[in-house]
């Protein structure tokens, strides 16, 4: 069994618009999260303020920029797009899965 990453992008247009909207989404999220049972290895830190680092120095990140992430164990990645496909994120943007790989 593999584990996988769950990368949040959020729509800045779509995020709740008040802290009732806001509860009514995590009621949903953690809704989605028990139904995961198992499978669910960490189920989400947000992110906060970021910069981009390279070897010229440091800048504000792109819009696009990841805005939390869960972990997830599946047999398969095709097993791992389907648990993604019910998560209740997608009210507000786009998830990006990828394979964590084990390095030796």
């Amino acid at each position: 069994m593999s584990e996988f990453v769950l990368i949040y992008y959020n729509d800045p247009e779509k995020m709740p618009s008040s802290p009732e909207e806001g509860a009514k989404h995590m009621a949903k999220f953690q809704e989605w999260i028990a139904g995961v049972g198992d499978a669910m290895v960490n189920p989400g830190t947000p992110f906060g303020p970021s910069k981009m680092v390279t070897s010229s120095g440091v800048s504000d990140p792109g819009p696009n920029r990841p805005s939390g992430f869960s972990v997830i164990k599946a047999d398969s990645f095709d097993a791992a797009l389907e648990i993604t496909q019910g998560c209740p994120y997608f009210d507000f943007g786009t998830i990006e899965v990828a394979e964590m790989k084990q390095m030796e």
